[in-house]
């Protein structure tokens, strides 16, 4: 490889080749990579091919079921990540110089999060159209892979990990509460104990889960433990166990808009809720945001609670509509 000419790579490789090497290299295969970059995994292994054949040198290996970069590859995507970020700040530099913010901007939030993170994300592209959002809505787990593989402008979570490298904004509270069918024997009582509580069926989220943490430490602190009836994967799955009379459960209250407004679940007065816990805007230390990353940062800083604030009265009167609307 160290004998090709800079006229052979400008003639033979491609931009979109080091961008697909880059991609498959970092997020360690092509299947993964494929799904990110929106291709298919046959265009993603043919690219790959006539990379390696323009190079001359085996660039990857098969270990296991993980794709590694042989020595040659580790060159060739160290040039390709510096390149592309090259190319990044060409185009935030116009941008910039334009003093108009637009171009991607990819989110990536845990589930709990998509119940608001819309709204915000529409009211962002109301004010700066020319922004292309991409919003993944994934677990915690997952969003903790994005975070190392730096596929995304932002995550949004509940809780920062503390193992990781990582600048982390808190922009909005995150009330987590305790949920119950309508007609529970609980609904109307007033400041419930934790082992009253403690009696009743409880649906959970997966042990990673943020909720699932907050709730474990709160009934540990108090020497109790909860023994789960269910465990769902999920807030939406949960809350319609809850509706269907499958037990109570702790839920952010942002996830609640909906089944509140309907009078479809009822909050409990318990002691020591509701639990408040902050969502976080993070991304790795060291990374360059983008200008529309930066600008959405500011936006939900400072927007957050106004734009949210609207949606209770927008739900309230929606639900009187639909109630309006059935057929008898």
């Amino acid at each position: 490889m160290s004998s090709l000419t800079p006229d052979h790579l400008i003639r033979h490789l491609t931009l979109r080749q080091l961008q697909i090497f880059e991609a498959v290299v970092r997020l360690g295969g092509y299947t993964r990579a494929a799904e990110t970059l929106h291709l298919t995994q046959p265009t993603i292994s043919a690219q790959i091919r006539k990379l390696t054949e323009s190079l001359g040198v085996q660039l990857l290996e098969q270990v296991g079921r993980d794709v590694r970069p042989t020595p040659a590859g580790r060159d060739v995507f160290l040039a390709a990540q510096e390149i592309l970020e090259r190319l990044a700040t060409l185009g935030e530099t116009t941008a910039e110089r334009e003093r108009v913010v637009k171009g991607p901007l990819r989110i990536a939030v845990v589930t709990t999060a998509k119940y608001f993170m819309p709204h915000l994300l529409g009211a962002f592209i109301s004010r700066y159209p020319k922004v292309v959002p991409h919003l993944t809505v994934t677990n915690r787990a997952k969003v903790l892979q994005r975070i190392k593989t730096g596929e995304d402008d932002l995550l949004i979570m509940g809780q920062v990990p503390g193992d990781l490298p990582v600048v982390a904004v808190p922009f909005l509270d995150n009330e987590l509460v305790v949920v119950a069918p309508p007609n529970h024997p609980l609904v109307g009582e007033r400041n419930i104990s934790l082992a009253r509580l403690n009696q009743e069926r409880f649906l959970v989220r997966e042990p990673g889960s943020g909720t699932r943490q907050a709730m474990d430490r709160l009934f540990a602190a108090h020497d109790l433990k909860i023994t789960p009836y269910m465990e769902l994967g999920s807030s939406e799955a949960i809350k319609q166990g809850v509706i269907a009379g499958l037990g109570l459960s702790v839920i952010s209250l942002h996830s609640l808009r909906l089944e509140l407004a309907g009078r479809h679940l009822a909050v409990l007065d318990v002691q020591e809720f509701p639990l408040q816990r902050r969502w976080y805007a993070a991304h790795l230390k060291g990374r360059h945001l983008s200008l529309a990353a930066r600008t959405f940062l500011e936006f939900i800083l400072h927007e957050s609670r106004k734009v949210l604030a609207r949606e209770p009265a927008q739900l309230e009167l929606s639900h009187t509509q639909a109630q309006q609307n059935q057929v008898p």
